[in-house]
Order: C-alpha cells, then structure tokens, then sequence
C-alpha cells in the first residue's frame, strides 16, 4: 500500500502557473463564443495545481473562468462530468464549454461563469460571527446535498463517474496507511517519535470505529475546504454561492469532507460549529456517533501522508520546507 497524493499537499500557488499567448485566447474564445473578443484577462492566483484566469468578453458585463489543467489531462473531463451532475442540486459555477482534450499546445480546459463572492476563509477572517455562522450553517446544507449523491461502490472516481479501484485495500486502511506514512524517512525527519508513536497509537484505538466508515459510497468533494466555498450575502443571509475546484472527488464516507472544513477549528474558539453540523443535519445528513472525532482521524491520514513528502507546502503560504519538523 503505496501513500497517495493528498490534495491539500501542494497547498496554493502565489503567482500564476502560466501565461496564455494572444492567439492560442482568442482560438479558445472564438470557438466556445463566436464574433467574441477578450477585452480584459486577470490571473486568478488561488488554484492548488491548474491554471486559472478571469476573463472579461465584450458586450457582456459578466465575465468568464478559463480552467486549464495542467497536472493530469483526464481530470478535465471528471471534473466536467462532476459539475454536470450537481448542476442544480449543489451550487457550483456553470460550465460554459469544455475542451476535455485540449489543443496540441494547450492542455485541457474548460470555461464557466465567474461567481462573484468570497471564500469562505475570507469571511471568517473578518471576525463577524452572525455571518460566519450564517454561511457555516449554508455549508452544512451543501455538504448534505453533496453526499445525497451515491455510487455502487467506494473508490476513486474517474472520468465518466466510473468508480475505479479501492482507496485502501484489506481490513483496518486508515491505520495500516498512517503505519507507512509513519516509516516514511522524509516524515520521520518532520515528526519526533514520541508523536510517531502516539500518532500510531491513537489511529490503531479507533481501528474499530473507523471500520464502520468503510464501504460508504457517497459523492465526497475531498477538498470541501473554506478556501473552495465561495459565499456571498443572499436575501440578507450569508449562503454558499459556489463550491470549487472537483478535480479530487471520490467515493467514500463525508466525514472525509466534514472535517475538511473542520480541520482548524479552534476547540477553544469555535466560530463554524455548532451551525455546520446543524445545516447538515437538518439538511438530511447523518452524522455517526463520535462523528467530530472521527473525521479528525481521516483528517489525520491526509497530514501524515503530506509529511512523506520530498518537499513540503506550508498551509497558505506558497513557501516550501524541506525536512523541517511541524507541529500539527
């Protein structure tokens, strides 16, 4: 059992990952809006591993998001098939038009409607609790949308939503992969033993309770975190307007995704909870016993398994350490 690539691993890129000559923008535009021309374009800086830029057309004072994947050339058409199949039941931007095989000098890309509004990290940032908790309350209720989603099987999903091969094979997944994480030379250069051990320890006490999440098979984001939720004030509340950036949605168990958005809570200071569990819930989520703890041990397999790493992101800053130990 190999450690996979965790999504939130190669955290967010500061600058933009590339440059689009005139010819090849006007190519993409013409065929996806004839007699159309781009009169403004802007580099949007928030994407984890693709390229992503604001385009203004003439004649419209809406502007467009032009996509291009540039990590894996297949996770155009997921992504394309994902917002297909939540459009109207989860509120994602709309797809405008997709090249799920590219051009011979451009990878794949797709375009959709910019969404005006602000993430959700830059609304707790303000320190206005009503509306955190009002569009903490919102994320809850699209959590549960999401996950009213289901699939034969648990899995990876690939393009035509075909579920693939398992996540974790054999009995106890979760623990067994924090065990080679654990053994991992770069993560044991990054972590002291006392907290290997621990880690260890705690992962193999729940063993138990963490094996009544598997074979769960529903639609779960794998990145529902407060950076890929747009939300903006509707009919005088804070409300989630869109959920971003699909590309690592999987079939599994939400509490995955719960506690994505959970993850740094302050147990001291909290300021999502209780709203987001309660929009959950009384969305038609269900929650099991020892769900906070639970999602905080999947949450766990991700961290340890970004430690492995050769070189490794700091969470919203850009900068990359090598070998340096963390505190988590």
């Amino acid at each position: 059992m190999t450690p996979v690539a965790a999504p939130q691993a190669g955290w967010r890129s500061l600058e933009p990952r590339r440059t689009v000559s005139t010819p090849v923008l006007e190519r993409i535009v013409d065929t996806a809006f004839p007699r159309r021309r781009v009169v403004e374009i802007q580099p949007l800086t928030e994407g984890l591993r693709n390229a992503n830029f604001k385009l203004r057309l003439d004649s419209t004072p809406e502007s467009i998001v032009l996509r291009i994947y540039e990590h894996d050339a297949s996770l155009c058409q997921k992504e394309v098939d994902l917002l297909r199949l939540v459009d109207g039941s989860v509120p994602v931007p709309k797809l405008l038009y997709a090249e799920p095989r590219g051009y011979p000098d451009l990878p794949p890309f797709i375009l959709t409607r910019y969404v005006e509004g602000i993430s959700f990290l830059v609304l707790k940032r303000s320190g206005d609790t009503d509306a955190i908790a009002q569009a903490a309350y919102s994320a809850g209720q699209t959590l549960a949308a999401i996950g009213r989603v289901a699939f034969p099987k648990a899995g990876w999903l690939a393009p035509g939503l075909a579920v693939t091969a398992p996540m974790f094979e054999g009995e106890d997944p979760a623990p067994r992969f924090v065990d080679r994480c654990l053994d991992s030379a770069n993560l044991q250069r990054r972590m002291p033993a006392e907290l290997r051990e621990r880690t260890r320890a705690l992962m193999w006490a729940w063993a138990p309770q963490l094996a009544g999440l598997k074979g769960q098979a529903h639609l779960v984001h794998d990145d529902f975190s407060r950076r890929n939720l747009l939300v903006q004030r509707i009919a005088g509340r804070w409300s989630v307007c869109a959920v971003l950036d699909w590309e690592f949605a999987i079939s599994g168990s939400p509490m995955g995704d719960v506690d994505s958005f959970l993850r740094y809570e302050r147990a001291s200071r909290p300021l999502a909870e209780p709203h987001f569990s309660a929009g959950y819930l009384d969305a038609g989520g269900t929650l099991p016993r020892d769900w906070r703890q639970l999602g905080r041990l999947l949450g766990l397999t991700t961290l340890c398994e970004s430690l492995t790493r050769d070189q490794h992101r700091c969470a919203g800053t850009g900068r990359t350490r090598s070998g340096d130990r963390r505190r988590w």
